[in-house]
């Protein structure tokens, strides 16, 4: 009997140190959000920690709630528990190169999730083609409506997304300013990714003048407080109005005619390219897929840039719906 128990006790602790080996041998990732302020980033981080799991990786993640001293400090935590390299969604893009120069002392490599890390040694970025993010949307919008008074509602100037989107849009309704057939009336960037910013600046618009054709606002969330605001002023399906993100009440206000296209960014594919380039990095092992290198203030970072694709009233099953973003059923509610 007791030598029975002696065998059993011997065999508990060789799977004990055998799983603590396997725990120790995983490569531990810090998942850095800015907030949950789009409904987007619930789907990045659990299709980011799913992919992880089936590649046999460890996921820290949390939300700074659009603080970016409080992400320094969970960056901070990460890296004292093991992390083996951090990928930051930044909440501040400048502010941020703060993290990599602390993950660099740590000798821990860092990836630049979907926003730009600027003026540091930064590691690695993935993101979308963000230039052709307001090329598509301009494109789409003066095709749709090529004369008349524009209005443009960009995102926050701390997000280096915002200055890329606007570059895109401006490369395609440059021509047509120069031409008087499009007129700007009303140009601002907002402080922050949230539908307020899009009521309020949309209002401050309506303020100049009530004879919009289109809005061009950098995100879905924006477009829906334009679209409040629109609706205020009974100008609701009359004017042109662009997004991005693909969120459920933009494609609903699609349907109903309220907005007019958004640019969906498959979520999922940068999720699992994001993971699977993590762990090559925390495992210094070559990395495939690279297609460019971006400039971020500092150095050419080498970047991984996916291709972003408009969503209208036609096209939604063939793009949000047949690729599992969105299911049809809740399009309705």
């Amino acid at each position: 009997m007791i030598l029975r128990l002696f065998k059993l006790l011997i065999l508990f602790l060789f799977f004990s140190l055998f799983f603590q080996d396997c725990q120790k041998n995983k490569v531990r990732i810090g998942f850095l959000l800015d907030d949950y302020s789009s409904e987007r980033w619930y789907k990045d981080r659990d299709l980011f920690i799913q992919k992880a799991e089936e590649m046999g990786a460890i996921v820290m993640v949390d939300s700074a709630m659009g603080d970016i001293k409080k992400q320094y400090e969970q960056a901070k935590t990460m890296l004292d528990k093991g992390a083996d390299v951090l990928v930051v969604v930044p909440a501040n893009s400048e502010k941020a190169s703060a993290i990599v120069k602390l993950a660099h002392n740590y000798e821990v490599p860092v990836l630049s999730y979907d926003r730009l890390i600027q003026n540091c040694d930064l590691d690695y970025y993935i993101s979308f083609e963000n230039v052709e993010v307001g090329e598509l949307m301009a494109d789409y919008l003066s095709k749709r409506n090529p004369v008349g008074n524009y209005v443009i509602i960009g995102g926050p100037p701390s997000d280096n997304n915002s200055k890329f989107i606007k570059l895109g849009q401006m490369s395609i309704l440059q021509p047509l300013i120069e031409k008087g057939d499009i007129k700007i009336i009303y140009d601002s960037f907002v402080d922050e990714w949230r539908t307020e910013e899009g009521y309020q600046h949309m209002k401050n618009a309506l303020k100049s003048s009530s004879d919009i054709n289109a809005v061009l606002c950098a995100n879905d969330a924006l477009a829906q407080g334009a679209i409040r605001a629109l609706k205020e002023a009974h100008l609701e399906g009359e004017v042109l109005v662009s997004g991005q993100d693909a969120e459920i009440e933009a494609i609903q206000n699609i349907l109903a005619g309220y907005q007019t296209m958004t640019v969906y960014k498959p979520i999922e594919a940068i999720a699992f390219t994001a993971v699977g380039t993590a762990i090559h990095l925390a495992r210094n092992e070559p990395i495939t897929g690279e297609n460019q290198t971006i400039w971020n203030g500092q150095i050419m970072v080498p970047s991984i840039l996916l291709a972003p694709m408009v969503v209208n009233k036609d096209n939604i099953d063939m793009t949000v719906i047949s690729d599992g973003y969105l299911e049809e059923y809740n399009l309705t509610q």
